[in-house]
């Protein structure tokens, strides 16, 4: 099963940014449907951005597009979330995913069975 190890969690200010990682362990990721779930107390997890390179399909949860940015490294083992302008409500436990079984824009928690183990993400003054 593959292996996947977040990091770059913290606590940062409103407005501030951060970029997660996600390393993934004895394979490549550039053909692998990704996704950056998230899940804050008291709140169902929620996908926060789901690529399928395969498929040519990105999604982003409304209330991120123009401010987070899913990327990878060119020896496709990490898979990168830049989070820009951060608010209050992004507070919540990331946690990167994937799933070769993924097809299309589908951005499921059910549907994918990789999980790391999640990074905390606080915003707050």
């Amino acid at each position: 099963q593959l292996q996947l190890v977040e990091s770059g969690g913290g606590l940062v200010q409103p407005g501030g940014s951060l970029r997660l990682s996600c390393a993934a362990s004895g394979v490549t990721l550039d053909w692998w449907p990704i996704a950056w779930f998230r899940q804050a107390p008291g709140k169902e997890r929620e996908g926060v951005v789901c690529i399928n390179s395969r498929d040519g399909v990105t999604y982003y949860l409304n209330s991120v597009k123009d401010r987070f940015a899913i990327s990878r490294d060119d020896a496709k083992t990490t898979v990168y979330l830049q989070m820009n302008n951060l608010q209050p409500e992004d507070t919540a436990v990331y946690y990167c995913a994937a799933d070769w079984g993924v097809y299309g824009s589908n951005c499921q928690g059910a549907d994918f069975g990789s999980w790391g183990q999640g990074t905390q993400v606080t915003v707050s003054s």
